[in-house]
């Protein structure tokens, strides 16, 4: 008896470094790291077809610069699965490609997401992480999109709970950045970690005064070779309300937090007027995972 076709709707949230630390290199030249990591309520959007060869479409306003060959990492995610259905992904691309919020990582763990609710499973097997983990430092926590304290390479991950929630701006130079040239660029690769453990953040101040106090190592490196990042930086430090602005990940992308959504809204309004060609979003931060729940539906 054939198999009843499924469609299956993932999120794909946005992966934010609130701070990222580079504590250090281990001999196969992988970098340690020491990350707190939030997920925004924008992001990319993928659907699964279950029955049709393996494959990929892609659309988008953020979809012109992908391509949907084997090497894209939703189709090698989907691949690692033992016994996965084959099935006909559909992408829908809002994020900017190679801009430091994870967005090729939260789409391969949407592929995983998609592939296990076919099968009606939620935990991912324990033999896949490793593999996973090959293909981006990044998938295991977009894998869980809630907040998280990110270690090693990306493979120690410890939940952060009743984290509060942030309201933010999303800024974008339509400047991609490679991470390994980013990585290259620093000059430092052994920087203190975060204190341990981390505080209870029992506040949104708390949070953002406690966030003062951090880095991440690579927004100077980034900004060597994309100096438009400090334009960025300085262009949301100059928004009515802006409490700390920082960049995230490898960059190009940055972020900007404020006390609440109507400024960040009315900030994000003002920027994309003041640099139309910016990428610019209003989002808030924070436990994503009730958000990336997979849809299944019956065909």
């Amino acid at each position: 008896m054939a198999e009843v076709p499924l469609r299956v709707q993932v999120r794909a949230p946005a992966k934010i470094n609130l701070t990222l630390h580079v504590t250090g290199q281990r001999a196969d030249g992988y970098h340690l790291l020491d990350s707190l990591v939030v997920f925004a309520d924008v992001g990319d959007r993928l659907e699964l077809t279950t029955g049709a060869p393996l494959s990929l479409n892609i659309s988008g306003p953020e979809g012109g610069g992908l391509h949907a060959r084997g090497d894209n990492l939703v189709l090698r995610a989907a691949a690692l699965l033992p016994d996965a259905p084959t099935g006909t992904f559909r992408l829908e691309k809002n994020l900017p490609v190679s801009s430091g919020i994870g967005g090729g990582s939260a789409d391969a763990a949407a592929a995983v997401r998609a592939m296990l609710a076919s099968q009606a499973e939620d935990a991912v097997p324990t033999d896949l992480a490793d593999h996973l983990l090959a293909l981006g430092a990044d998938i295991p926590v977009c894998l869980s999109s809630s907040p998280s304290r990110m270690r090693g390479v990306g493979e120690h991950l410890a939940p952060v709970p009743d984290m509060p929630v942030l309201h933010a701006v999303l800024v974008n130079p339509r400047v991609a950045l490679s991470t390994p040239a980013v990585f290259k660029a620093l000059e430092n690769r052994k920087n203190p970690p975060m204190q341990e453990p981390l505080p209870a953040f029992t506040t949104t101040n708390h949070l953002i005064a406690w966030l003062r106090d951090q880095r991440n190592d690579l927004q100077a490196p980034a900004v060597s070779l994309a100096p438009v990042i400090d334009d960025v930086l300085d262009s949301l430090r100059a928004t009515q309300g802006c409490l700390l602005a920082r960049m995230s990940g490898s960059g190009a992308t940055c972020f900007g937090l404020f006390d609440n959504a109507a400024q960040a809204k009315s900030a994000a309004a003002w920027l994309a007027d003041l640099q139309p060609d910016w990428w610019v979003t209003a989002t808030q931060l924070g436990d994503m995972q009730a958000l990336c729940q997979p849809r299944v539906e019956t065909l």
